[in-house]
């Protein structure tokens, strides 16, 4: 659970884990943060979130993470050098 997301800018995070509240401090790049999911998490929490927001947000995400997905295979697909042709004759 983030506690504290006031030090984000600085490149550090704090998270409190367990009953006696112990607090660690991960001073990270924020590439790697982001790649985490922690900056959109700490944004996400910042402020409350309606639960029908909350379920438009993650159905969204779903369609995307799709799409992305499709386009992938697709983008993959065509930079493929040694291919078959899929026109043959034209």
């Amino acid at each position: 659970v983030l506690t504290h997301c006031g030090l984000l800018w600085r490149k550090e995070v704090v998270v409190r884990r367990g009953v006696l509240g112990l607090t660690l401090i991960f001073s990270c790049s924020p590439r790697i943060l982001t790649q985490d999911g922690l900056v959109e998490a700490v944004r996400r929490r910042r402020y409350y979130e309606k639960p029908c927001r909350r379920r438009q947000r993650l159905a969204y995400e779903a369609c995307r993470r799709v799409y992305n997905a499709e386009m992938g295979r697709k983008i993959a697909f065509l930079g493929r050098v040694n291919r078959q042709d899929p026109w043959p004759g034209c």
